[in-house]
């Protein structure tokens, strides 16, 4: 058998039939089966030759997404934002990325896979903490910001964000997710960062009622 010359295109399309079938069906509930029979011509040695598990096929997906509508890249641009306007448009971006927290929404039984949830956390200390930590030092420059925690902060936001404050790690109703919440954004303000303005409080609380449906 020929070998694929484009083996770019054959990546794109498992993942998005793995996109589409993950969301579906859960993740759970897809098997590596679901996905070869979705793609058309694909075998299954196709897909291990780039993909060792549907784990691998969810961490190439998840920083597909990411990376593909980065937030931390389209705030840089912007010279009419400090540090801390920044930060916060960083969020509004997030949560204006439908796809992506669809698949968070319907996809992830972190507690059941430990290498999921251990992913996450390597993702978050290598990747996200060091934008972070960007732009609270751009704060700091600019005046925004007033605090000397900037690298213990840019770790402790994507943390908290991504760990306590997710219902797929620790169960909780939208009302014990939003006092969360704002425990976190009292952290926040007391270690000199007031990250959620009213706006920002407004949209969270939206998208917590949301994802705790």
């Amino acid at each position: 058998m020929a070998r694929n010359k484009y083996p770019e295109v054959t990546i794109e399309k498992i993942l998005e039939v793995s996109q589409r079938l993950f969301i579906e069906k859960g993740y759970d509930n897809t098997t590596i089966q679901d996905i070869v029979n979705e793609l058309g011509g694909l075998t299954k040695g196709a897909i291990y030759h780039h993909f060792k598990s549907k784990e691998e096929i969810m961490d190439a997906l998840s920083d597909k997404m990411f990376f593909d509508n980065n937030p931390f890249t389209l705030v840089k641009k912007r010279n009419d934002l400090n540090g801390l306007q920044k930060m916060r448009e960083v969020i509004k971006i997030n949560y204006a990325d439908v796809e992506r927290a669809e698949l968070s929404k319907h996809t992830l039984p972190v507690l059941k896979n430990p290498r999921i949830l251990a992913g996450m956390i390597d993702t978050d200390r290598r990747l996200i903490s060091p934008l972070w930590l960007e732009l609270i030092e751009e704060g700091q420059h600019d005046g925004s910001i007033k605090t000397s925690y900037a690298k213990e902060l840019s770790e402790l936001i994507p943390l908290l964000s991504d760990c306590w404050l997710s219902p797929s790690i620790y169960p909780a109703s939208a009302a014990e997710i939003e006092n969360k919440f704002h425990c976190l954004s009292t952290i926040l303000d007391t270690m000199g960062i007031p990250l959620f303005d009213s706006e920002l409080k407004e949209l969270v609380e939206r998208h917590i009622k949301e994802i705790a449906e």
